[in-house]
């Protein structure tokens, strides 16, 4: 096996796709339209960075990748469900992601909505399937993603985010915003690998648990600062979307500057939190400078 998770990340998103597709009702099948706006809003260009996730706390763990396919699908499936719904007109009125039009758009926006709905049962589908594990571990990982994105997760970040705009936050009511909204699927993520393990250690778990917070915030900031910085050819979806609706993010609030030095002081809590693992923290630690150094 490479050394480098970079090496295993195309490996990891084939594994995903086709654990996707396989969950997908095909888009022939009856209703035609709905199911082909599900799988327009699954493959459209996502690096799936939330499956790799689970992947590289998998290789962390040592648990099979077998056994980690169905959180990854579900939680890519969570996150497409989110996006769908962000971009609507009622929300974000985007009409660009990942360089194509949107769901709504595409097709239109109660097919959005339909679609995006139908997305979240379709997750927690993938989990029931998972074999090999205890009902308890299920039940739990159920629990994990549910809380994910519902109102103590991704939809109540979202509800706060809207709620916000046009309004000055301190930095601690903006990175709570944002552990709910970006940071709880991104924690999930991590933490999935957890519950899969057979017995992990409390003071593993812990340290997971951690990283799996710190890099969710970071991730968002990263996302405020490529909003300012990025062109809209190269992160793929309208820059200047968040001046426009008067968003509460770190860099409107707090200014470039300070956003950058956060998430760097993010990145260097996440990395501590991996030492006690050693080298097999490899995957992690590759995937959490990514997170804060991408250009998209």
């Amino acid at each position: 096996m490479p050394e480098n998770f970079n090496d295993r990340i195309a490996g990891y998103q084939a594994r995903v796709d086709a654990r996707l597709d396989a969950a997908l009702p095909a888009a022939a099948r009856a209703p035609e339209r709905l199911h082909e706006a599900m799988r327009y809003a699954v493959f459209n260009g996502g690096k799936r960075v939330r499956p790799l996730l689970v992947y590289a706390a998998g290789e962390c763990l040592g648990v099979d990748p077998d056994l980690l396919d169905a959180p990854a699908a579900a939680i890519e499936l969570i996150h497409a469900f989110s996006l769908v719904h962000d971009d609507l007109p009622a929300m974000d009125d985007d009409e660009l992601r990942r360089g194509k039009p949107t769901v709504h758009i595409a097709f239109d926006e109660a097919t959005a909505i339909l679609a995006a709905d139908a997305l979240v049962p379709l997750a927690f589908s993938v989990i029931s399937r998972i074999e090999h594990r205890s009902a308890d571990a299920i039940n739990t990982l159920v629990a994990l993603i549910a809380d994910g994105c519902g109102s103590h997760g991704m939809t109540g970040g979202q509800s706060i985010d809207l709620a916000s705009e046009g309004k000055t936050l301190a930095a601690a009511e903006l990175e709570h915003m944002y552990s709910l909204k970006t940071g709880a699927l991104i924690h999930a993520a991590v933490v999935s690998a957890c519950i899969l393990h057979d017995d992990l250690p409390a003071d593993r778990f812990a340290a997971l648990d951690a990283f799996g917070r710190d890099i969710g915030i970071a991730f968002q900031i990263k996302d405020d600062i490529l909003d300012i910085e990025g062109e809209t050819h190269v992160i793929g979806k309208p820059s200047g979307s968040d001046e426009k609706l008067a968003k509460a993010t770190y860099p409107s609030l707090f200014g470039v500057g300070v956003s950058h030095r956060r998430c760097d002081e993010l990145l260097a809590s996440a990395l501590a939190s991996l030492e006690l693992f050693g080298e097999g923290a490899a995957p992690l630690k590759w995937i959490a400078r990514y997170i804060v150094e991408r250009g998209r």
